[in-house]
């Protein structure tokens, strides 16, 4: 068989003895790594108690109690895990999410994560929770009640296996979001000698990118035992949730988690925000209701991005988001930029 590309890249790395993230990146200096996800990495580790004792120690310090330096240098591993802009080093560092109807075919609208694996890591569940993943509303009493509509942990370990066992050098994370499903896909194949079936037993640990699996180890954010496909896999039967499906495709791994929402039950519960939709639109005003279809869809979205899809100034929009808060369709959560727009439910 003929190696090309990154196939021949990995082969000839295993052949010098090294992984692609042990090896040092020439142009990358201290200046490049970001400080405040060093500090959020260290806070993160704290529940665990895995990391070796930091304070008082530079960033380069930390760093080389990590195995991330090479004499004065940095390894490409620091700056996946911590660097201010991964992407100056490497293409594709990005997390993109898309959210589709009936099939792949039919794209709704997407955003993409760029960062170091610190920052999306949290960015990319904040984007799944406010914007992509709908989640089922029971009443318990005469109370709403909101639920996941996908385990927390499962999403959690999909996202870190993808993050962790990724082919930096190959194409993009990609997650789907579908009515009834949830995919992530990264490029690289399993290792000679594990199989699909594997994944879904006890099976050792052989992560394609050590340094970094070792530092989310010392972070707390994964175990060494080889068992995130088990957690997703189990996370999802506690939950009620459909066996999550495991499959090598296009060189690489998708795992797919299945919600438990029949089509027309989804359709009563979409058309809930229709209804209310309509009910602003009788007591506020057209102009008022396509500022709120716009927050349902975008709930980040500024003043000035809303009024750029309805054709209207940022002081109008800011004057309907006004009447939307004060009518408790609407409420803010964090600060004017950076936050975003949580929809009411009324009774």
């Amino acid at each position: 068989m003929e190696l090309t590309g990154v196939e021949l890249n990995e082969f000839l790395l295993k052949k010098a003895g090294k992984t692609w993230d042990d090896v040092v990146e020439e142009g990358a200096t201290i200046l490049d790594i970001d400080n405040a996800s060093i500090l959020k990495f260290i806070e993160d580790s704290s529940e665990k108690g895995r990391l070796p004792e930091t304070k008082g120690l530079s960033t380069f310090k930390i760093l080389e109690k990590l195995k991330l330096t090479e004499g004065d240098k940095l390894k490409r591993a620091s700056i996946i895990l911590f660097g201010n802009d991964p992407m100056r080093f490497y293409p594709n560092i990005q997390v993109k999410i898309g959210r589709f109807g009936n099939d792949a075919s039919d794209l709704k609208f997407h955003e993409v994560v760029e960062g170091n694996i610190v920052q999306m890591l949290h960015e990319v569940q904040v984007q799944l929770n406010y914007k992509f993943l709908t989640r089922p509303i029971s009443f318990e009493g005469f109370q709403r009640v909101e639920k996941d509509q996908y385990p927390v942990q499962a999403l959690r370990e999909m996202l870190l296996n993808a993050l962790v066992h990724r082919t930096y050098m190959g194409s993009t994370i990609q997650m789907r979001v579908f009515d009834d499903r949830l995919s992530i896909w990264n490029e690289g194949g399993l290792p000679f000698g594990l199989s699909i079936d594997d994944l879904k037993a006890d099976h050792n640990s052989r992560p394609r990118n050590p340094l970094i699996a070792n530092a989310c180890f010392l972070g707390g954010y994964i175990d060494t035992w080889g068992r995130g496909t088990l957690k997703i896999i189990n996370t999802c039967k506690e939950a009620g949730l459909p066996e999550p499906e495991i499959k090598e495709m296009n060189g690489g791994i998708e795992v797919t988690i299945f919600n438990n929402i029949l089509p027309l039950d989804f359709e009563i519960f979409r058309n809930d925000f229709g209804m209310i939709s309509e009910r602003i639109r009788k007591e506020l005003g057209s102009e008022t209701a396509k500022v709120f279809e716009v927050i349902l869809n975008h709930p980040d979205y500024t003043a000035s991005e809303i009024a750029i899809e309805i054709g209207k100034t940022s002081r109008t929009v800011e004057s309907y988001q006004a009447k939307l808060r004060k009518a408790n369709f609407i409420k803010r959560s964090g600060p004017k930029l950076g936050g975003y727009w949580i929809i009411l439910f009324k009774d």
